[in-house]
Order: structure tokens, then C-alpha cells, then sequence
């Protein structure tokens, strides 16, 4: 099994789809723990698209000379079997980045 790290970036085949879930074979950050992605056979990745929108859950990158952002809104877990190839890896700043949006996502907000 190839060792794969959180905040690498793989191609990722996204189908077959449903609804309003991004698409096509596409750039992905792998956004899983190293420990889940040592010791089972799905990752949880971030597409990334060309497509700018100015939403709370999508952060800009730079990426092989090209403009984007990571799509936070739609994660999922995938098979390793969707991975075609690696393209490199986040710069340092942008994976503390996606950690801290992660983690205001998902933090705990007392109900009403």
C-alpha cells in the first residue's frame, strides 16, 4: 500500500456523482490524519476547483501556476482506488490554514 500524508495532493476520479457533488477527475488535498491514511484502505480528501467563489469553506490557493481554491464544503471520503496520481503537496501556511477552517466547521456550537 503506497503511504499517502495529509495535505499531499493527488488527481482523484470524483466519479460517478450525485446531485450538486463536484465532479470529473480533479485535483484533490488529502485532508485525513496520517494515521488513518498508514492503516486503512479510504482517505478523506478537499477537491480543489478553477472556479472562484467567495464562500466561508473555500480557500484560495496557488497550485503548479494555477489559481483556485480548496473546496471545504465538499469533503468526502473516497477509495484509494480513485487516486490516478500524485501532483505534490500545500505549502506549510495553506495546510495550518485548512486545519483552522476544519476546525471552526466542525467545532461545537450549543443548540438554541
Amino acid at each position: 500500500m503506497v503511504k499517502i500524508y495529509q495535505f499531499e495532493v493527488y488527481l482523484i476520479d470524483l466519479n460517478p456523482t450525485k446531485g450538486s457533488e463536484i465532479n470529473k477527475m480533479r485535483p484533490c488535498v488529502i485532508i485525513s490524519p496520517n494515521e488513518m491514511n498508514h492503516s486503512i484502505k479510504t482517505i478523506i480528501i478537499a477537491p480543489m476547483t478553477s472556479q472562484i467563489r467567495a464562500y466561508p469553506t473555500r480557500l484560495n490557493l496557488d497550485f503548479n501556476n494555477k489559481t483556485g481554491q480548496i473546496v471545504l464544503d465538499q469533503i468526502r471520503t473516497v477509495d484509494r482506488s480513485r487516486l490516478i496520481k500524485k501532483l505534490g503537496k500545500v505549502e506549510e501556511s495553506l495546510a495550518k490554514k485548512i486545519s483552522i477552517a476544519l476546525q471552526e466547521m466542525f467545532a461545537y456550537e450549543p443548540s438554541h
